[in-house]
């Protein structure tokens, strides 16, 4: 019997994710633990395996496909002593309603490399998703309707709307003439499909009941104040999505107060120094390199330890607070950021940190943090001061109460014991979940990472 091979869920939050590769083709023979594909989700990619043995009979989902929905059956594999060449794709099933939220239940079939057994992997492979299982067609053809329903991807009916097409007039070279993303991007680049004034002006006016309200501007509205062909129309990928969604719900939901103190930094720089230079050397290279960041990364673990009932969640239910420090790190990698996680940082040395650190931030860069290693947390660093930046606000990301936005270290005219003098001045300022933390619960954490950064020798004991 054939064996559907679903897109898994490789987080429990993620709804669909990109077919990146496919290490596999028609034809191959498939074992148990075999890495046959790489899913981009909107942070990282991450290599799955199968489950089942067989013949990949045929893969219907390319190499390349974004917004590949979790429980869309993307491949088939032929069971032992079947013909492989025979296997046909599985029929259609139908839609799920706007509401049904996709499983995250473990998948039969595909499961992330070293994730076997894992709960949250994937989903079930007997429940694919109509619309959702692009295949290369045959050559354009009319888009297929069924009464007044024209088939597309959901992927394809938001660019569609966003660029202003009118669906109906669309060539679609999915199977059966189905809209896909690529006939969109070929209809936008040739000028046609261009939908009636009337309908798209009927459509401003009078949005679905069932489609929220817009946050802002809507897309026609914007592109009505540009001249036409002064601009290109960029679809956002998962990653940008993700970070406005989280974001905006932070915004919308958080009630941030903002804690600015200033920290001198002399002290700080010139144990870094001997630390560096102290530092044993292996295969030519010296074991470790202390940033001011790993510094900063230490300094604020071991605040939250000093300060525990500054480190929690907030859950409508209980206030969660949380037993070790792990600081999130915002990474800024191509088309947004991302936040790998030091686990018990307020245990670790700062050699171990300055390591980790260098570790995450590298396979953050190439997409290859498991979802282990970015979610969760229980604070934050957002450190702008390398690109100049004197002082700035980060917006709380949930589950953190905080986030500590770091400023450039900078000589600054100081007062000591009323002598005017020069010092090493870094800003830095607090934002906080004003649920979880009040105002003198955060400026009493903030002042222990002050101490701790002016008298850095306190991080070493």
């Amino acid at each position: 019997m054939p064996i559907n091979i679903t897109m898994p869920a490789l987080s429990p939050t993620m709804e669909e994710g990109k077919l990146a590769k496919w290490l596999k083709k028609e034809g191959d023979a498939i074992r148990s633990g075999d890495v046959i594909a790489e899913i981009e989700t909107d942070k990282a990619t991450m290599e799955v395996e199968a489950v089942d043995e067989g013949t990949l009979a045929k893969i219907l989902v390319p190499a390349g496909t974004e917004g590949v929905k979790v429980n869309a059956v993307i491949a088939v594999i032929a069971g032992e002593g079947e013909d492989a060449g025979s296997v046909t794709a599985p029929a259609q099933q139908a839609a799920p309603t706007a509401q049904a939220a996709p499983s995250t239940g473990p998948s039969d079939h595909l499961l992330p490399a070293g994730e076997k057994g894992a709960q949250g992997a994937g989903v079930s492979a007997s429940s694919p998703q109509r619309g959702e299982v692009p295949a290369g067609g045959e050559g354009a053809k009319p888009a297929a309707a069924h009464g007044n329903r024209i088939f597309s991807s959901p992927l394809a009916r938001r660019l569609a709307k966003e660029a202003g097409l009118d669906l109906a007039a669309v060539s679609g070279s999915g199977p059966h003439g189905r809209v896909v993303k690529s006939d969109i991007e070929k209809a936008v680049a040739s000028g046609t499909g261009k939908a009636s004034a009337a309908p798209a002006a009927a459509s401003a006016a009078a949005p679905a009941a069932s489609a929220p309200a817009p946050s802002g501007m809507s897309s026609d509205q914007v592109l009505k104040l540009f001249a036409e062909g002064s601009y290109e129309l960029v679809p956002h990928d998962g990653m940008r999505k993700t970070i406005a969604k989280r974001l905006q719900e932070s915004k919308q939901t958080i009630p941030h107060f903002y804690v600015s103190v200033d920290c001198e930094l002399d002290a700080l720089l010139a144990l870094r120094t001997q630390i560096n230079d102290a530092a044993p050397v292996k295969d030519g290279k010296p074991a470790y390199k202390l940033s001011v960041n790993d510094m900063v990364i230490k300094a604020m673990a071991l605040a939250l330890r000093d300060v525990p009932d500054a480190n929690v969640s907030w859950t409508d239910q209980a206030m969660v607070k949380h037993k070790h420090s792990d600081v999130g790190v915002a990474v800024s990698i191509p088309g947004g950021l991302i936040t790998p996680i030091i686990r018990h940082a307020e245990e670790k040395s700062l050699s171990a940190i300055s390591n980790e650190m260098k570790d995450l931030g590298k396979r953050a860069k190439d997409r290859k943090l498991k979802p282990e290693e970015y979610q969760g947390g229980t604070t934050a660093v957002s450190n702008m001061g390398m690109m100049g930046v004197k002082n700035f606000a980060a917006v709380v990301n949930p589950p953190h109460a905080t986030i500590l936005a770091v400023g450039a270290g900078e000589q600054r005219p100081v007062v000591k014991n009323g002598q005017l003098a020069i010092a090493t001045v870094m800003t830095v300022t607090l934002s906080t979940d004003h649920r979880a933390v009040d105002g003198a619960l955060g400026a009493e954490l903030l002042g222990a990472f002050k101490t701790y950064i002016e008298n850095p020798m306190g991080m070493l004991v």
